[in-house]
């Protein structure tokens, strides 16, 4: 797959997305953002508003195995990751694998699990294997993760820690559809007789490994490097800050923008690219000084100050 071809199937990936769920089209980009670029998407939304449809479809999409995992208080790690049982036939152990054996996974609300079991997740994210017992067992390829979480309510719920929250490319949410959008999902559900849409298989598991490479082929100038460095550095430095984006997120930055060149078709990065995924990829990892939270300042807003800050390299290719 070149990438042309790949730009192409993205886009269409896109399309395909969109005919089931009403959203933003740069939402659809942004979670399509960690399939390309080889990494994991943290969904923060209100129930209801296409979350579980959003992975079930883009799953369906890309030809890929998915799985659904319900977190909840009383989930443990084993519930996730699988365990040993005995045969009384063959009279040894085997492992029966847990539904985190995927290619496309949704953790539903993942922030009602306690610590103990979120962390199940923290190997699986960054390593694509899981250890039960003291035995590894790698996971299916691609694997990817699209975690979700409700921000309203909060009783009954564990904070992720920031450990895990680092491990997550990008972090969004689809909102509520506008007016337009709301009369178009009730058009469609009157257009059909099933109560979820279904979409078109666009790609084959080993399509979609071929699209996971090709980000390692895309350009970027040591200016555009200088400005993702310089972006994220700036977070650390800001007043508002008490933790700022750590270099495994720098890195995660230059890992996005690369993506974002393959999704539009371009074998260069551009300073356009690390604005359009900052927020995303840079807002969920700092960590606001508490006179800022009694200020009511929003990560986003930081994040938003240091793109203003930081001077714009120019950039000679078009």
């Amino acid at each position: 797959m070149n990438l042309t071809e790949a730009s192409d199937v993205c886009s269409t990936v896109l399309d395909e997305i969109g005919s089931a769920v009403i959203g933003e089209r740069e939402f659809f980009e942004t979670v399509l953002l960690g399939v390309v670029g080889r990494g994991h998407v943290l969904l923060e939304d209100v129930p209801g508003t296409g979350k579980t449809l959003t992975a079930r479809t883009i799953a369906q999409t890309l030809g890929l195995e998915f799985s659904r995992i319900q977190f909840t208080p009383d989930l443990l790690p084993a519930d996730i990751t699988g365990t040993h049982v005995f045969n009384e036939r063959e009279r040894s152990f085997e492992f029966n694998e847990g539904p985190i054996f995927a290619n496309v996974v949704l953790a539903d609300e993942i922030n009602r699990a306690p610590p103990k079991t979120q962390s199940a997740l923290l190997e699986a994210m960054e390593e694509g294997q899981v250890t039960v017992d003291g035995d590894t067992y790698d996971l299916p390829q691609p694997f990817y993760v699209i975690a979700t979480q409700n921000p309203v309510e909060m009783e009954g719920t564990f904070e992720l820690p920031e450990a895990q929250v680092d491990r997550f490319l990008a972090k969004t949410s689809i909102g509520y559809p506008d007016d337009d959008g709301e009369f178009e999902l009730l058009q469609r559900r009157a257009g059909r007789s099933e109560q979820s849409p279904s979409v078109e298989t666009v790609l084959t598991p080993e399509d979609v490994d071929d699209l996971r490479q090709l980000p390692e082929s895309i350009t970027v100038e040591d200016d555009v490097l200088r400005y993702i460095s310089n972006v994220a550095r700036a977070t650390r430095e800001h007043r508002h800050v008490d933790v700022g984006v750590s270099p495994r997120g720098t890195q995660r930055l230059f890992e996005a923008v690369r993506a974002r060149s393959v999704i539009r078709g371009r074998e260069f990065v551009t300073p356009d690219d690390v604005k359009a995924v900052a927020q995303a990829v840079m807002a969920h990892r700092v960590v606001l000084t508490p006179e800022a939270r009694v200020e009511n300042v929003q990560e986003a807003s930081v994040v938003e100050t240091v793109l203003d800050d930081v001077p714009v390299p120019t950039v000679a290719r078009q």
